[in-house]
């Protein structure tokens, strides 16, 4: 895998056609950690950690940790696209934010819910998200395939309260000391200059 700092930029971005917030939908492992990422980024307004890929009746934790939903962990960022693209964000995200190489696994975890999958919101974000795929592919970026899914987004589900800005609420946990932290170093480390000022 190439480092960070040489990950290529998405060369298919083009700019959304209506002016305003725009709402990317991305699965990747745990959303704690996908979410303490994108918090970072300058121009992304709010993350809400939720559920994608399954029905409502069953779209809460405890459920989804089964494995037998369909749901996937997924974040929805908000975000302003004058100052940050869609193509940015899945260049964090392929970079930083999770292994794309994995199949229903995110390092220790180990399921459907932590597949890595993109939801595109509409038809632009659906071409997007391929285009880049295949870009990453072509240019060799991974060692191994990646098995990230592009699918319709049907439907994202909120997750519980106590789910929201996990990472920042419980810094000192083990897990987020050794898995979410870990990412966050990295992003700022090889991508300084697209932080929040508060966040540099």
């Amino acid at each position: 895998m190439v480092s960070p700092e040489q990950f290529p930029k998405a060369d298919f971005d083009p700019a959304p056609a209506a002016s305003g917030e725009r709402v990317a939908t991305l699965a990747g492992g745990c959303f704690w950690c996908v979410e303490a990422v994108y918090r970072q980024l300058d121009g992304v307004l709010d993350v809400a950690n939720g559920y994608a890929g399954g029905t409502e009746k069953t779209a809460d934790y405890r459920t989804v940790s089964t494995g037998r939903t369909g749901h996937a962990e997924a974040v929805q960022v908000r975000y302003d696209p004058a100052k940050v693209s869609y193509g940015d964000l899945l260049r964090i995200f392929f970079s930083i934010a999770h292994d794309p190489t994995t199949k229903d696994r995110q390092g220790a975890d180990v399921g459907p819910q932590y597949r890595s999958e993109i939801f595109a919101g509409d038809p632009a974000e659906r071409e997007v998200a391929e285009r880049y795929i295949k870009q990453l592919d072509t240019a060799k970026v991974f060692d191994e395939p990646i098995v990230t899914v592009v699918s319709d987004l049907e439907k994202f589900y909120r997750a519980e309260d106590y789910h929201q800005d996990y990472a920042a609420k419980h810094a000192n946990e083990p897990y987020i000391q050794f898995v979410a932290a870990p990412k966050v170093a990295k992003l700022k480390k090889y991508f300084g200059d697209r932080l929040r000022t508060a966040a540099r």
